[in-house]
């Protein structure tokens, strides 16, 4: 029973490692490769962080917007001082 275990085990192991092996010699043989695939890796990371930080500061922005209204004395005038700063900043 371990035998045939072991063998089928041996046999999906070689599978394996021949597969590996044949995308790794395919992925260090070609230098264009690589660098496209970095290229576009970086670009779509950065785009992603982009969007997100936009969208998380919206979010922000529009909560702390929502907390000044409620007219809390001393958070409203800390935020109201916080979303001015943002707003002249964004014009630049």
């Amino acid at each position: 029973m371990f035998k045939k275990i072991n063998k089928k085990i041996d046999c999906i192991n070689d599978k394996l490692q021949t597969s590996n092996i044949y995308e790794l010699g395919y992925i260090l043989g070609s230098k264009k490769e690589i660098i496209k695939r970095n290229l576009l890796a970086g670009i779509f990371r950065g785009v992603g962080i982009g969007i997100g930080v936009t969208l998380i500061t919206a979010i922000i922005i529009a909560f702390l917007q929502r907390i000044v209204k409620l007219n809390i004395p001393v958070i409203s005038e800390y935020i109201v001082d916080i979303v001015e700063i943002v707003e002249n900043n964004k014009r630049y």
